[in-house]
Formats: structure tokens, C-alpha cells, sequence
């Protein structure tokens, strides 16, 4: 084991700028692919190509746990080098904290349906935390000592010669110009590291105020209802039970996805349509819809990329209950669900779909559902992952054959279960 560990250090000089440099590259793979999964802009642009760039992001930072291993074979001469610079050694410690803070949480995170929803939202608020707070600090560290860098030749940007003097550029000479020839305007160094801080500072920092005014719910943080862009009237009056909501309002932050362009709808181009193997469709348009008698509910909702929204107050019709006003015909085996988008779509069994908590939600909090949020009308599915719960839902269809929904056909399970959900 000693000969094995004296080979794996011998030249750890050079070892340890291959580290920085195989890490500021894995770093900034992750950063890049970790803020286009989170924002929205992306999502819609990726669409279907979110799912693989998810899986390269989580490939790349299982890979990412070979420099730490790499660099801890090292770290017993390192430290003594470091003997007496203890700024350099609260360095390490920061970087080496954050690469498995951040590789920990991240297998929580993959690993989700195995640790369950509350173990995924705590993970997914530690990786989100640990980017921010380290995203600037790696990109930075990593940039800036790469061994190019440290190069006077190639760092340095030298003055105008003194008069009567020559530097080794003029006179053909290849010794570098002494200090009295010329002096250092600004090192490369020096300027790569203040136009990386200032870019960081100004490219991050608004994304990092929203994101923890979201995550600690703050004021005018999430409100999404206020910049609603559906327009129908007339609004839904809710139920004493949704105002003031009796799960005492939502807790924690949605954040938005989806594969089209977030559609926003009027009275015009609305409607609500149950078809496919009924005894009677239905189509309503939103004035007629809005009157028809709703219940209440409160439940969890978890999305499969590992957050969760707890205790939301849904005021909608049970889907059950639609369906038994469609009267399903005997031979229906799947109910199948379509987004307004005009692309997404899902389906449950009619078994599923006839559970107790699944709704057919127009409200959330006493306020009618917002576009963001998939408004004005979506699927609620408590017992399941959210890419089940149809957003912008408009048509329900009844068919005799199985049905592989949007995300289910691009890589995800079509059992959307959640751990210790009431099966049926």
C-alpha cells in the first residue's frame, strides 16, 4: 500500500494543476447543465432534451468524485507543503466540503425513489445552497491557478521601455526585460480574476436573490397569481373551505416546468371536453364550467426532480365524478389526458383515475390557478409524481388500450408511485 501511495504522489506538483484543470472543466459542465435545468427559458427550449441533459448532468457528477478521491491520495503532502499558510488550507477545506456536499445531495437526488420525497426536497435545498454559495468560489479558484496562468511570459503585460533601454522583445534577446526596463501594467491573472468575479457577481447574484427568496418564501417572492396571464371570466368564488384555505396555504415554492411555451387562454379559445368511450361527451365551455359543484382538498404535491410543495388547499370537481357523468362505457380501460399546450399528454387507469384524491383542480389557496401553475384548470395527483398531473388540462379521453404518456415515452417511470402512496 506505502509503494502504491509513493507512486500515486510522486509528481503531485503536476498532478495537482491536472486536478484544477479536469475540475474547472466537470464544474463548469454541471454549472452551465444545473442553471439551464433550472430555468425556465431552457425548459421550454430543450423540451424532451431536458431528460438527457438531466442524465448527463448526473453522469458528470458521479465523474466528478474522481478528483476528490484523486486529490485525497494527495492530500497528506499537500498539507504539508501548506505548513504555515493557513489561508490556503481554509481553501481546501471550503472546496473539498462543497465537492461532497454537492456530490452527496446530488445522489440523494438520483436516488430519489428511494429516499422519498422529504429527503429529496432537504437534498435538493442543500445542492441548490451549496451552488450558490460555491458556483463563483470554484469557477473562480479553478480559472484563476491553472498553470498557464502562472506564467509571467504569458501573464504579464509589459509596459513601454524606459528610454535607452531595450526589453528582450525589441532586442531579439530571450531573457525577459529587467525591472528597470519595464514594469507590469496588469498581470493576465489579475485580469482574468476581476472579470471572472465581476461576471459572476452580475450573471448569478439576481438568480440567487430569487432563488432564496423563493426557498424561504419571502413576500412577492412566488406570486405567481399576479402575473397571471389567463384572462376568463368570470373568476370561480371559493368555497369557505379554500378562503382563507384550510391547510393554512401552501408551503414551499413551485418551480415551473414545461415542453411548450407556457400557453395562457380567454373565453374564446377555452373549452373542456369528456369523450372517447362515454355514453354521453361533454364539452363545456368556462362560464358553464365554473358552475359546476366542486369539493376541497388538501394535499401534498411532489415533483419527480426532488422539490415538493406541502399542504396546498385544491378546490376542484373529483375526477370520479366526471367520469360518472360521462358514464364510462365497459370496455374503457385507460383515461387519457390532454394538455392545452397542445402537446403534453398522460394517462391513468381507470382504477387510478377513480381514486378519491384525484381532482380536476380550477383553484389553489382560494386564487384561481395562474398559467404557471397550469391554470386554469389541471390534474391533481397526490398519491403520484407531478409529471402525472396534467397541466392546462381541456380534454379527457376514454380508451380500450394502455396509453404511454409524454415524459414516460422520454425516459421516466410510467409507475409514477410515490413511496408509501395508497395503491390501487
Amino acid at each position: 500500500m506505502k509503494n502504491l501511495l509513493a507512486r500515486v504522489r510522486k509528481g503531485y506538483g503536476k498532478k495537482l494543476v491536472s486536478i484544477h484543470l479536469w475540475n474547472a472543466w466537470l464544474v463548469l459542465f454541471l454549472a452551465v447543465s444545473g442553471l439551464i435545468l433550472v430555468g425556465g427559458f431552457w425548459r421550454e427550449l430543450l423540451g424532451e432534451g431536458r431528460v438527457w441533459l438531466k442524465w448527463g448532468h448526473t453522469a458528470l457528477g458521479l465523474v466528478l468524485l474522481i478528483p476528490v478521491v484523486y486529490y485525497l491520495l494527495l492530500a497528506a503532502k499537500h498539507w504539508k507543503r501548506l505548513k504555515g499558510k493557513p489561508a490556503q488550507k481554509a481553501n481546501v477545506i471550503f472546496v473539498l466540503a462543497l465537492l461532497i456536499g454537492w456530490l452527496l445531495s446530488g445522489v440523494v437526488l438520483w436516488q430519489f425513489r428511494l429516499a422519498g420525497p422529504r429527503a429529496a426536497n432537504i437534498a435538493l435545498f442543500i445542492h441548490d445552497l451549496l451552488t450558490w454559495i460555491g458556483l463563483p468560489v470554484i469557477i473562480y479558484h479553478s480559472i484563476t491557478r491553472v498553470k498557464w496562468l502562472k506564467e509571467p511570459k504569458k501573464r504579464s503585460i509589459v509596459a513601454e521601455a524606459l528610454p535607452g533601454k531595450e526589453s528582450s522583445s525589441t532586442a531579439g534577446h530571450s531573457r525577459p526585460a529587467a525591472a528597470s526596463d519595464a514594469q507590469p501594467l496588469y498581470t493576465r491573472r489579475g485580469f482574468i480574476k476581476a472579470a471572472v468575479g465581476a461576471g459572476l457577481a452580475v450573471t448569478l447574484g439576481p438568480t440567487f436573490i430569487r432563488w432564496f427568496g423563493r426557498a424561504m418564501q419571502l413576500p412577492g417572492t412566488a406570486d405567481y397569481a399576479a402575473s397571471n396571464a389567463n384572462a376568463l371570466v368570470p373568476d370561480p368564488l371559493p368555497l369557505p373551505d379554500s378562503a382563507p384555505p384550510i391547510g393554512g396555504g401552501a408551503e414551499g415554492s413551485f418551480r415551473v416546468y414545461t415542453v411548450t411555451a407556457i400557453p395562457a387562454f380567454d373565453n374564446s379559445n377555452w373549452s373542456f371536453t369528456i369523450d372517447g368511450l362515454v355514453n354521453k361527451k361533454l364539452t363545456w365551455n368556462w362560464e358553464e364550467f365554473v358552475k359546476l359543484q366542486r369539493e376541497v382538498q388538501v394535499s401534498d404535491f411532489h415533483c419527480v426532480t426532488g422539490w415538493s410543495v406541502y399542504k396546498n388547499t385544491w378546490e376542484g370537481l373529483p375526477l370520479s365524478k366526471l367520469l360518472d357523468l360521462a358514464g364510462v362505457q365497459p370496455q374503457a380501460v385507460t383515461v387519457k389526458f390532454y394538455s392545452g399546450d397542445g402537446v403534453y399528454t398522460d394517462s391513468l387507469t381507470l382504477d387510478q383515475a377513480r381514486m378519491d384524491d384525484i381532482m380536476v383542480a380550477v383553484m389553489h389557496d382560494g386564487k384561481p390557478i395562474p398559467n404557471q401553475l397550469g391554470g386554469p384548470v389541471r390534474l391533481i395527483t397526490p398519491q403520484m409524481y407531478a409529471y402525472k398531473s396534467v397541466k392546462w388540462l381541456n380534454r379527457i379521453e376514454l380508451i380500450d388500450e394502455d396509453y404511454v404518456g409524454y415524459w414516460e415515452l422520454r425516459g421516466y417511470d410510467k409507475d409514477a408511485w410515490l413511496p408509501g402512496a395508497k395503491r390501487v
